[in-house]
């Protein structure tokens, strides 16, 4: 039976990636050595680094303005180096509280900085995103999460501000243009949408740095990682190497372009039937609603198990809801065809 992958994380892949990557697992570039066992240093591996670098700054149109780095301890790391790099004792930095991986980047930057926690939409369950909201002159930065995986709500437009950006955008990376210029940051986890679990993508614009007074520990200091190219110590070879496959995959699919078209046609698909269904409603705000995490409940609990061993009867993985919200929850990311997406929905029409 052929299987779809709508787990929130690790996530679903591109098959062509996976083939390729499980040769190289086994014979990379004809070397008779697996790309698991290569040298870091080696100049088969610095070519993978290199290409890597290379299409995250041609796929976010990013300038020289901009450091990329491939580092390791995944998004909740940044939650903390983020303002350790960027802010002093006594800064103050905005954040919008928009769930749960808000909230923790919030507690960890409160340890190093004033944090104006601007906006929330904690008071409905965070079932939308904050529109009217007053920023500090006085903020550094101003951090959000672009998309919130557990709630399934994402930023359709950029937090209006003049201040740089600071975005987690670790579950919407690269499925959508963006403009680069607005962001003093950009990290994300690679394992829901870019790669497998394993290194985190930072993408940093050099002014932002070298302001503060702390003494930094060397292997949290993105000043360390820049001047080695991301090699300081050994980088989670590959993991690497397979969101390089996954990046070319995007760019020979339309780029950032091909993908929003893609991502917006399937989400139309599910959340059509969400709507059109009696048996289900859905969870966050349609003006809000993400195109990568598909939250809905049904209106009589008593179908939940039902509904649940059908989805995995039709080979539809990965659906049953985060505790926080209940339900269910369909992850549709870039690598989800819209065959899947129909698998899903004929198991909702049977409801």
């Amino acid at each position: 039976m052929k299987k779809y992958n709508f787990s929130a994380g690790p996530a679903i892949l591109p098959k062509s990636v996976m083939q390729e990557a499980g040769e190289a697992a086994i014979d990379f570039n004809g070397m008779g050595l697996s790309i698991l066992e290569i040298s870091h240093r080696s100049k088969e591996f610095t070519a993978v680094m290199d290409e890597a670098v290379s299409l995250v700054q041609e796929l976010l149109g990013l300038n020289d303005d901009y450091e990329v780095l491939f580092l390791s301890g995944g998004a909740s790391s940044q939650f903390f180096m983020s303002a350790m790099n960027l802010l002093n004792e006594n800064d103050t930095a905005a954040y919008i509280n928009t769930g749960t991986w808000s909230k923790k980047a919030i507690a960890e930057a409160r340890k190093f900085g004033n944090i104006n926690v601007v906006a929330t939409s904690e008071d409905e369950n965070f079932s939308y995103i904050p529109k009217h909201y007053e920023i500090p002159g006085d903020a550094k930065y101003v951090h959000y999460t672009s998309n919130n995986t557990i709630f399934g709500t994402q930023f359709h437009e950029l937090p209006k501000t003049d201040l740089p950006l600071i975005c987690d955008m670790s579950s919407d990376i690269f499925s959508r243009p963006l403009d680069s210029s607005r962001f003093g940051m950009i990290y994300a986890g690679a394992q829901k949408n870019m790669g497998p679990a394993g290194t985190t993508l930072v993408v940093i614009r050099k002014d932002m740095l070298g302001k503060v007074t702390r003494d930094i520990p060397t292997m949290l200091n993105y000043e360390t990682h820049i001047k080695k190219g991301s090699m300081f110590n050994t980088p989670p070879a590959f993991p690497i190497f397979v969101s390089m496959l996954t990046m070319r995959w995007v760019k020979a699919n339309g780029g950032l372009e091909g993908m929003a078209k893609h991502n917006e046609a399937k989400a139309k698909i599910l959340y059509d039937e969400i709507d059109r269904n009696p048996s289900f409603k859905g969870v966050a705000r349609k003006e809000d609603r993400s195109l990568m995490n598909v939250t809905f409940v049904p209106v009589d609990d008593g179908i939940t198990a039902d509904f649940l061993a059908a989805c995995d009867a039709a080979g539809c993985s990965g659906v049953k809801g985060h505790r926080s919200v209940g339900g269910f929850r369909a992850s549709i990311y870039n690598a989800m065809t819209q065959e899947g997406i129909q698998a899903l929905v004929d198991v909702m029409k049977g409801f």
